[in-house]
């Protein structure tokens, strides 16, 4: 079914600008990837690709990131402060600009040093709109759209079925769902888009699953300014 288009879609989302894509996208992308993290960075580093790299100074690309990571909304007027803020909150930082045109025009990559490491990566596709398309490089499709479940665990047989039977015991439709591994019996990944969230005592019964090394319950966008 054709998603149908509101005045919003017409006259664009209520942002700190100057631009949709470098610097709401930018800002959806931080905060999608600190949500994936799931808790206060020590040390972040984004490493920014192409048009991200050449323009996004100007277009406070640097800042969006940051101030998404720090938890800061698309229309936050604090955004331009995020310097500031993660130096208070003792959050250091830095920025690495490179081309490589195998990677989009918008890309990032976001990786958080400490206290635990992971590598995010997605890209700003326009309009606000964005993606993220790898986390400790398993591929995924995250958008931000929906409520999104995502979980890295040790590949076994019947482990799609564990997951997918909690969630339809809870009569929860499934929008989409993406699975990656390294080889079979090694680490994989899957990533749920959700139609309505998971409550948290599925999150439980998820944890006690021993083969589930990570787990997050992502709402989506929209429910981050209620």
């Amino acid at each position: 079914m054709q998603k149908t288009k509101t005045l919003f879609d017409v006259i664009g989302p209520v942002i700190i600008g100057p631009s949709s894509s470098h610097t709401a996208g930018a800002v959806r992308l931080g905060l999608l990837a600190g949500k994936i993290y799931g808790e206060k960075p020590k040390n972040v580093k984004f490493i920014l690709y192409n048009s991200f790299a050449k323009t996004g100074k100007g277009h406070g690309t640097d800042k969006g990131l940051l101030g998404g990571v720090l938890g800061l909304n698309v229309d936050d007027e604090r955004i331009k402060n995020a310097y500031e803020i993660a130096k208070n909150e003792g959050i250091e930082y830095e920025f690495e600009f490179r081309e490589d045109y195998n990677r989009h025009p918008n890309a990032v990559d976001i990786e958080f040093e400490a206290p635990v490491k992971m590598k995010v990566s997605g890209n700003s596709l326009g309009a606000g709109e964005v993606v993220i398309n790898k986390i400790n490089g398993y591929s995924f499709n995250i958008n931000g759209d929906f409520p999104t479940l995502v979980l890295i665990y040790r590949d076994k047989p019947g482990m799609v079925y564990r997951v997918s039977a909690l969630i339809q015991h809870q009569d929860v439709n499934i929008a989409t769902m993406h699975c990656d591994r390294n080889a079979k019996g090694e680490e994989a990944s899957m990533g749920i888009c959700l139609d309505s969230p998971l409550p948290d005592y599925v999150i439980k019964e998820l944890q006690k699953i021993d083969e589930i090394y990570l787990i997050r319950n992502i709402e989506a966008i929209e429910e981050w300014k209620k």
